[in-house]
């Protein structure tokens, strides 16, 4: 009976593990979507509204896609192990070109991080200024991060009357 317990144990953590895993590859693979559909807006508004700003509550354009490289580049070395992101976003890029290019490195460096990502620390918990939560959360209160600006970025297009790219769902 206590072998046959150890067995299951020893299938339960391996289930447990790959189950781990697959939730990894599977955000890993809605992560580098999420990247193409951001690039995609950053790319459909013409340079020359980048500092276009709704309102004074609100941010300028181009300041919506330096605060989502921001806040993952924040998250991921942070939260996530991620080693420290090499470009120093105080002094962002202005120009359209080369926003789209810090777009493009800080999608890259946190799927290069997920990519090293342990999956039994998905549920380790860390001291988050919120409260505490799982190093899952972290994911996905980032996935969360970026589908909220890039919505912003939808009223942007429009109020522009630019029609925003389609809607790319997984």
């Amino acid at each position: 009976m206590k072998k046959l317990f150890t067995c299951f144990l020893i299938f339960a953590f391996h289930l447990a593990l790959f189950s781990q895993d697959g939730f990894l590859a599977d955000y890993l693979k809605k992560w580098e979507n999420s990247a193409a559909y951001t690039i995609e807006f950053a790319e459909a508004f013409p340079e020359e509204l980048y500092h276009f700003q709704p309102s004074k509550e609100e941010m300028k354009f181009h300041e919506q896609l330096v605060h989502i490289c921001g806040n993952m580049t924040w998250l991921s070395s942070a939260y996530l192990g991620g080693i420290a992101f090499e470009r120093d976003l105080s002094n962002p890029p202005q120009a359209k070109a080369e926003l789209i290019q810090l777009l493009k490195e800080t999608f890259e460096y946190v799927a290069k991080t997920l990519r090293n990502f342990n999956a039994e620390q998905l549920d380790t918990e860390v001291d988050f200024f919120a409260g505490p939560m799982s190093k899952r959360q972290v994911l996905m209160l980032m996935s969360d991060h970026v589908t909220h600006h890039r919505g912003q970025l939808v009223v942007y297009l429009r109020l522009n009357d630019l029609k925003p790219p389609s809607y790319r769902g997984w």
